[in-house]
C-alpha cells in the first residue's frame, strides 16, 4: 500500500476571461503627529500616501516593494538644471505608481540656501491636489 494521496485531476478554470475586478475604497489608518488616530479615505488617504511615498527612499527598506518610494536624495549635489529635470521625473515616477494618480505636473522650484522647495500639482481621480516636498 502506498502512503501517497492522489491529487485531483481534470480541474479547470472556466470563463477566466470574464473575471470582474472590483476596486475598493482606499481606506487606511490616519497618521497624525506620529500616532494612529482613526481611519481616513479618498483625498485625505491619497495625501497621506503622497507624503509617505516622497519621504521613503526607494530600495532602503526591505518591507516595501521596489516600486514604492522615491529616489529624490540622489539628486542632491547635481547641477541645478539637471537636478530640476531629475526631480520632476523622479517625483512623477514615484507617484504615478498609485492607480489613483493620473498625472503629476506644474512644478515650481523655490531655492533657499542649501535646500529647495518643490511645489507641484497631482491630478488624481478625486481632484487636483497641490503638494510640495523639501529637498
Amino acid at each position: 500500500m502506498s502512503n501517497f494521496s492522489v491529487l485531483p485531476q481534470g480541474a479547470s478554470l472556466k470563463d477566466i476571461d470574464n473575471i470582474e475586478y472590483v476596486k475598493y475604497p482606499g481606506k487606511t489608518y490616519r497618521i497624525k503627529n506620529n500616532r494612529v488616530s482613526g481611519i481616513c479615505d479618498k483625498v485625505e488617504a491619497l495625501k497621506q500616501t503622497i507624503y509617505f511615498i516622497l519621504n521613503t527612499e526607494r530600495y532602503d527598506y526591505l518591507i516595501y516593494p521596489d516600486s514604492y518610494g522615491s529616489e529624490i536624495k540622489e539628486t542632491i549635489g547635481m547641477d541645478r538644471d539637471i537636478s530640476e529635470s531629475e526631480i520632476k521625473r523622479r517625483i512623477k515616477e514615484a507617484l504615478i505608481q498609485d492607480d489613483r494618480i493620473e498625472n503629476v505636473d506644474e512644478f515650481i522650484f523655490e531655492y533657499e540656501k542649501d535646500s529647495v522647495l518643490v511645489k507641484f500639482t497631482v491630478f488624481s481621480i478625486y481632484s487636483k491636489l497641490y503638494e510640495s516636498v523639501v529637498i
